[in-house]
């Protein structure tokens, strides 16, 4: 598979030509030629759906009581939902898509069928749960964290600071799950460097995760 590259040549390998494809499944994560997230997005709301349907006798249970309900929503469901999101190049279109199959979950669980409505706010007062993009910033920067500290020869590690050469095309940059983090570490009034320095320190990046996944900025 090739990513942003014009050249057609065959890759091969020991003489032989290998097979090209468009995308494909690495350790349950779809990676596209685009380099986005909507294939595995579209993939794992197919296998959290599947999740959630298999486990229809506890969602309609009178015997279990609401809370009960909602911690293995979140860990049979929720978890089948975002697995490999710490990646994702995350776009509105996405996170729609990714609320909107929550909130139905969410709807089926506390039994309320159309033309019955609820409001998003008290949907998740009611089942104790957060914008699903809240979720996802929180775990990629729980990941970001946790590579930060690992050795500099580390390849996750180099991956994150490395800057590939090259001229890009004239206009305006694509937006790149790299170019992503620095927007939202630059919203909340902090930089990459200053992050790097901080998640070398647990406690401290805790307060750092929890403040770039809320509105408000981080302070000194």
């Amino acid at each position: 598979m090739k990513m942003n590259n014009k050249q057609n040549l065959p890759i091969q390998l020991q003489g032989e030509t290998l097979k090209e494809t468009d995308h494909f499944t690495y350790l349950g994560s779809v990676i596209s030629t685009d380099g986005g997230a909507d294939d595995d997005v579209k993939s794992r709301i197919n296998k959290a759906r599947h999740a959630f349907n298999t486990l229809r006798p506890i969602w309609n249970s009178k015997a279990l009581s609401l809370r009960s309900k909602i911690r293995i929503f979140n860990t049979n469901v929720k978890a089948v939902l975002l697995y490999g999101s710490e990646t994702w190049r995350v776009t509105n279109t996405i996170t729609g898509k990714l609320q909107t199959f929550v909130n139905r979950c969410l709807r089926h669980i506390l039994n309320i069928r159309w033309p019955e409505k609820i409001s998003n706010a008290d949907l998740w007062k009611r089942t104790n749960q957060k914008p699903i993009s809240q979720d996802v910033k929180k775990r990629k920067w729980g990941w970001i964290g946790h590579t930060l500290r690992k050795p500099n020869d580390n390849i996750t590690r180099q991956a994150l600071d490395w800057n590939p050469q090259g001229k890009r095309k004239v206009g305006r940059p694509k937006q790149t799950w790299k170019r992503s983090i620095e927007s939202e570490a630059k919203a909340a009034g902090t930089t990459w460097p200053r992050l790097k320095g901080a998640a070398q320190n647990r406690v401290r990046w805790r307060g750092v995760v929890a403040a770039l996944c809320s509105t408000g900025s981080l302070q000194e």
